[in-house]
This record gives C-alpha cells, sequence and structure tokens, in this order.
C-alpha cells in the first residue's frame, strides 16, 4: 500500500474511532449507528463511482483524440499524396497521441503550404483568365482550390496551365504592342491622333497595363486594316492629283518655282503601296493642299486653252519644219482657230472639245517626233549634200576670178578652202548614193515615199545624178575644145613664129588659156585644170622673164 493510501486508512480509522466516542457519548443506539455507517459507505461509493465515470470520459476523449489525429494523417497524406513519416507505437494512450501529435503538426504546416502555394497560382490563372476575357473583375478560371487535391500533381498540372496563360498573354501583348506600333506609325504618316484613336478601342491601350482580350485585339485589327486602307486611298489619290499637277504644270508651263512647294507630291508618284513613307506626308492638310491646286490650275486651264492648242500647233509646225515633212501650215492654223471660236461659246463642252483637240495635237507632236526621229540620219546626209553643192558651187565661181591669186588679205584661206572644196566635192557621187540607198530602205520599211519640202526625196536625188552627169558631159566637151584650140594655137606659132606676151600684173598668168580652162570631172580631189600650173609650165619654159604662175605674195593676216 502507497504512502497515500496508508495516510487515508489511518485517517478514515481515526475517523471511525471519533465517531465511536461520539455515538457513546450522546448513546446513540446500535440500529442508529448502522444505518449512518451504511449512508456513509454510500456516499463513499458514489465518489469512486463519478472518479471512475470521469476516467472513463477522460479515456474515451483520449481514444476519440487518437482516432481523430489518426484519421487526419490518413487524410493529409492522401491529400499531399504523400507517405506517413511514423509507425504506429505500442503504449498507453498519452504515449500513441505524444508520438502522432509531432506528425501531424508536420503534415498541416506542409498542407498550409501547399494550400498557399496552390491559392497564389489559381490566383494568377484567374486573373490572366480574366484579362483574356476582358473583364475587369476576376472571373471563375475553371481551376477551384480543393483541400482534398493538394498532391505535387495537381500543383504540376496548374503550373504547367498557368505556363499556357503566361505565353498567350505574352503572344496577345506581343500582338497588341505591334498594333499600337503599326498606328502609331500610320497616325505619324497620316496625321491624326496617336492616344485618341487607341482610347477609342481601349482606355487601357495608352496606360502601362494593356487589355489583352480578345475584343481588343478583334478592334487593333479593325483599326489598323482601315488606317491601312486609308493610307492605301490617300497615297492612290495624291498620286493621281499630283500626275495631273504635273499635266497641267506641263500645259500651264508653270515655273520651278511655283512647282518647288509640292517636292514631296512628286516624290510621292514614284513610291509603291508598301514602300516608306515620311512623317504628314499623306495628311488631310497635304490631300487638301493639292486638291485646290489641281482646282485651281484647271480654272486657269480653261481660261487658257486657245493658248495652249495654238502653241501646241506651233510645236507641231515647227517640227515638221525641221525635218522638211509636209504640213499645210496655213490652212491648218485658220482650221483650228475657227473650231476654237465655235467650242469656246458653250462653257463645259467646250472645254471637254479642246481637251480633245489638245490630245490630239499631243498625238500628232509624238507621232511627228518619232517621224523626225527616223528621217533624222537621212536629213543629216541631205544637209552635207547641200553642203557640199553649196561648197561646189563657190569653187566654181573662185575659179572663175582672174584675181584669185593675187596678194589681198584673206587669199590664204580661200586657198585653203578651195582645197578642202575639192575634197569634198569628190566625195559628192559617194554621198548621193549612200543616200540612195538609205532613202529606199526608208520606204520599204514604211511604205511611203520619203517627201522633202514635199517633193519626193529619191526622184530629188535621181535628178540630180542625171543633172550632174550632164555637167559633166558638159565639162568634158568644153575641155575637150579648149584643148583643140591650145593645140591650134601652138601649130600657128610654130608655123609663124610666137608673139610677144603682153605684161600682165604681178600674181596673173601670161596664158590665158590656163586661167579659163575648166576642170576635169569633180570625182578627182584636185583637177588639172583648176590648178593651172602645169599647163603654164608647159607652154612658158622659152620665155625667162615670165612670172610663175603659181608665184603668189601673200599678206599676213593680222
Amino acid at each position: 500500500m502507497s504512502l497515500s493510501s496508508s495516510t487515508t486508512t489511518t485517517t478514515c480509522t481515526s475517523l471511525l474511532q471519533e465517531l465511536q466516542i461520539i455515538w457513546d457519548e450522546i448513546g446513540e443506539g446500535y440500529s442508529e449507528r448502522d444505518k449512518m455507517l451504511l449512508e456513509l459507505e454510500q456516499e463513499c461509493l458514489d465518489i469512486y463511482n463519478k472518479k471512475v465515470e470521469k476516467t472513463r470520459d477522460h479515456r474515451a476523449e483520449l481514444q476519440r483524440s487518437l482516432s481523430q489525429s489518426e484519421a487526419e494523417i490518413a487524410t493529409l497524406v492522401s491529400a499531399l499524396g504523400e507517405q506517413a513519416s511514423f509507425s504506429k507505437k505500442e503504449g498507453s494512450l498519452k504515449e500513441q497521441i505524444s508520438s502522432v501529435k509531432p506528425v501531424l503538426e508536420e503534415l498541416m504546416v506542409k498542407k498550409d503550404l501547399r494550400w498557399k502555394e496552390v491559392s497564389e497560382i489559381v490566383t494568377q490563372i484567374a486573373e490572366i483568365s480574366s484579362n483574356i476575357a476582358g473583364n475587369d473583375s476576376l472571373v471563375s478560371s475553371g481551376f477551384e482550390v480543393d483541400g482534398s487535391d493538394l498532391t505535387k500533381r495537381k500543383l504540376d498540372e496548374l503550373r504547367a496551365h498557368l505556363q499556357d496563360l503566361r505565353s498567350e498573354k505574352a503572344v496577345r501583348l506581343q500582338k497588341v504592342n505591334s498594333y499600337i506600333s503599326a498606328v502609331h506609325e500610320l497616325s505619324e504618316i497620316l496625321s491624326f491622333d496617336f492616344s485618341k484613336a487607341l482610347s477609342n478601342v481601349h482606355k487601357s491601350l495608352t496606360g502601362a497595363s494593356k487589355s489583352i482580350s480578345n475584343d481588343t485585339l478583334a478592334r487593333l485589327t479593325e483599326l489598323v486594316e482601315s488606317l491601312r486602307k486609308e493610307r492605301r486611298q490617300r497615297l492612290l489619290k495624291l498620286q493621281g492629283l499630283g500626275r495631273n499637277m504635273q499635266e497641267l504644270w506641263s500645259l500651264m508651263e508653270t515655273t520651278a518655282d511655283e512647282r518647288r512647294r509640292f517636292d514631296n507630291l512628286s516624290i510621292l508618284l514614284s513610291v509603291q503601296a508598301d514602300d516608306a513613307l515620311g512623317k504628314g506626308c499623306l495628311g488631310l492638310d497635304i490631300v487638301r493642299e493639292a486638291e485646290d491646286e489641281v482646282e485651281r490650275l484647271n480654272a486657269l486651264k480653261s481660261s487658257k486653252m486657245k493658248e495652249l492648242v495654238l502653241k501646241r500647233h506651233y510645236e507641231l509646225e515647227e517640227i515638221c519644219r525641221e525635218v522638211h515633212m509636209d504640213f499645210n501650215s496655213d490652212a491648218a492654223r485658220q482650221s483650228l482657230i475657227d473650231v476654237i471660236d465655235s467650242v469656246t461659246k458653250v462653257s463645259f463642252a467646250g472645254d471637254a472639245d479642246l481637251f480633245g483637240i489638245l490630245e490630239s495635237l499631243d498625238e500628232q507632236i509624238e507621232k511627228a517626233k518619232e517621224e523626225a526621229l527616223s528621217r533624222k540620219e537621212i536629213l543629216d546626209k541631205v544637209e552635207k549634200l547641200k553642203h557640199a553643192k553649196e561648197e561646189e558651187k563657190w569653187l566654181d565661181d573662185y575659179e572663175k576670178d582672174e584675181n584669185r591669186f593675187s596678194a589681198v588679205r584673206g587669199a590664204h584661206k580661200n586657198l585653203k578652202r578651195a582645197e578642202k572644196a575639192r575634197s569634198l566635192i569628190s566625195k559628192i557621187p559617194a554621198m548621193i548614193d549612200g543616200l540612195t540607198t538609205k532613202v529606199k530602205a526608208w520606204e520599204k520599211e514604211r511604205g511611203v515615199p520619203f517627201l522633202c519640202d514635199k517633193h519626193p526625196l529619191l526622184q530629188t536625188l535621181e535628178e540630180e545624178i542625171v543633172l550632174r552627169a550632164q555637167r559633166e558631159e558638159e565639162k568634158r566637151q568644153f575641155r575637150e575644145q579648149k584643148r583643140l584650140q591650145g593645140q591650134l594655137a601652138t601649130e600657128k606659132e610654130a608655123k609663124y613664129g610666137s608673139k610677144s606676151a603682153k605684161k600682165k600684173p604681178l600674181g596673173q598668168s601670161l596664158n590665158t588659156d590656163n586661167v579659163t580652162k575648166t576642170p576635169l570631172g569633180r570625182r578627182v580631189g584636185t583637177t588639172p585644170g583648176r590648178s593651172g600650173v602645169k599647163d603654164y609650165r608647159e607652154s612658158g619654159r622659152g620665155n625667162a622673164t615670165a612670172i610663175p604662175l603659181n608665184y603668189v605674195a601673200l599678206q599676213k593676216e593680222d
């Protein structure tokens, strides 16, 4: 028996002894004493029963707590997908509870951490999903935090989904930024308010956090497409206005200074639809300014159409005249003036008719230029032939001058020109032959005769060949006659004796036959008849006092 039990027994015994003494003093009967002892025993039994019941309840509570802890551990292990790191120990309930409690606390900490991590991921998923959906408040992402499934697999699944959403968000944000850059570039080209255009799509696009919803992307796509369409339309419109402006400038002969303020418009004429453009070059102010300029030029053109038509007609006349083309300028000009006077009586219809006349004249000018280009080589050869014939005529006149060898200013220049003329004249037959070949090829290619000053050039060349043959024959007969006359004079001198020669001025031949002798054929570069030197030497050998024919005192130029 323990010390406590001994003390209790001793105390109860002493108390009973004291109670016996008191009962004896009182004179209590034995029946009453037994009754009181029974009551006392019953009260002690009740106290023991209460203590036992309380202890039973405590045991049941400990058992329940142990069962709950074990159930919680099982639930947490299932939720976390982990194995329990403890083994159930044998012993009292308190010992078992003490061994379970640390495991339960550790699993609870893990659950709280896993719950927090999953909650953060789910919140981010909901936030990105809301951004993609275009809602200002968070919307359900389809993923709720389930306490019964906090496994590592579930966490990885949520992370993968979050990464997918982040990638989609990055792609959408890149698209949004790309559209914003395109709108900004177009705003600089088209000169409109960039911020206002973005705010009309979504107010967040001008801030740091931009909307990436499907609706925002669709509206941005629509905005960029409409702006690009507007860009193409304005470019085409300005190019059309620029071409009209240049045509009108050419018609009105506008000065370079007046054109200079529209240099940026002229640059746009060679720009393709997708080429880079300068800042503000397609602004509405540029379009309006170009429209006003074209309108002004059109009004000015209507008042000067008659002058322009006549100027074009004069240009056509000049082209035809320069290349010797057949063109009845006087009759055509008078007819044109009559038409202009008749059509200008009605403003609109008159302008339309004058435009038609102007276009017709432009077409005629283009055709005349093409015709002139095809005739240029032949006409150049014609000019060279004319020059050669002029030199031939000058040489004939020069050789008829008896004083050509006199010592006068510029005589040596004439001698040099005469030498060049003889060389050029010798090439005339080859010129005619080459020109005839060219003309025949030209006529064969086009099927029409080559007219020069309203006459067929081929016929003129044939006539020239005949005339040259006739002149050559006349010259040959003249030379033959002079030769016979010289021969007869020689025979007379031999028979009757030579006459004394008359004195001639310095530089003139003593033999008149040598001076007036006609040159031989033109095909020879230096003909005997033109030099006169050889004949003189043959006929004047016996006269020692005669002055040589080729002795010319030439005065040098200053």
